[in-house]
């Protein structure tokens, strides 16, 4: 069997061209989303991802503004220049950038965005929100995923589902959109029992540990859609970094029906749907007639 490869940076792009669309119907209204990056400190990846943010706003439509804080900068101060978002009418999204510096106390500063601006989908208001099957921001990552697989495969109703990782802002919240799509869930995590064996069982499998090629190719059904979240360091045999993913990429092919490669796969859709989130976040919070985008 070869499998499919699920081309993340292609369905992105098909995905900012919507969004394109719509910012520009939305300007013949008056509204151009707005969305705020917050970044504190000078970590190089950071600052890299923040980069591509700001760029792929401007490229589809959005208006941003960016706050670089220096790593000194309290918790106190952060959360007073997030109060200031949260009034200020032409800003509809906020992106607090993790990590923050140790001396800065993360949940106080996430717990202080508006939820209603809160595009990352990380605040207790849209987790719970999440949780119960209401209207809520999801978070990028794994609302991300969720597209993918409807790339191949689009009705994912009674499909038996394990999702390795239980982090808040992944596998909690992967878990709850795939149960809402009515799959039977599992989450593994660090005290599974036997988990070569459960991710066997399973007709999707999202790997979101961070742990470089963890999961084994012998690990995945024969036919699985496999998506890998993980986005990990290492250096090859001639002495260079290379990303891989948290599942064994070469050694899945052979078994896997589809599968996201690393880089390329789950990365470029992160970014695609924090702009998605953002639009809808504008579309929400001025009540202009205009549909809000869906992970179709």
């Amino acid at each position: 069997m070869t499998a499919t490869i699920i081309d993340g940076r292609a369905v992105a792009e098909r995905l900012r061209e919507r969004i394109a669309v719509l910012t520009a119907e939305l300007a013949k209204q008056s509204l151009r989303p707005g969305l705020a990056v917050v970044l504190v400190g000078e970590d190089p990846a950071s600052q890299v991802y923040v980069g591509s943010k700001t760029k792929q706003a401007t490229a589809a439509g959005l208006k941003h503004f960016d706050h670089r804080l220096p790593a000194t900068t309290s918790t106190a101060e952060l959360i007073a220049l997030v109060q200031r978002l949260n009034t200020q009418s032409d800003v509809h999204g906020i992106l607090v950038q993790l990590p923050l510096p140790p001396n800065v106390d993360s949940a106080a500063v996430l717990a202080a965005i508006d939820p209603a601006k809160d595009v990352d989908g990380f605040h207790a208001v849209n987790a719970g929100r999440l949780a119960l099957g209401q209207e809520a921001t999801v978070p990028c990552t794994p609302l991300g995923c969720l597209i993918l697989i409807r790339e191949v495969l689009p009705d994912l109703a009674g499909k038996r589902a394990v999702v390795v990782g239980r982090s808040n802002i992944v596998g909690k919240p992967m878990a709850q959109l795939l149960l809402q799509n009515d799959c039977t869930v599992t989450i593994a995590h660090s005290r599974t029992r036997d988990l070569p064996q459960l991710c066997r069982e399973a007709e999707i499998l999202v790997a979101a540990i961070g742990r470089p090629k963890a999961i084994g190719g012998d690990w995945i059904r024969p036919g699985a859609v496999v998506i890998d979240v993980g986005i990990n360091r290492v250096m090859d045999a001639d002495g260079k970094n290379k990303l891989v993913g948290d599942v064994d990429y070469q050694a899945a092919l052979a078994n896997a029906g589809a599968i996201t490669p690393v880089p390329g796969g789950v990365g470029p859709m992160t970014i695609a749907c924090l702009l998605m989130n953002t639009v809808n976040a504008a579309i929400r919070q001025s009540r202009i007639a205009a549909p809000v985008l869906r992970a179709t």
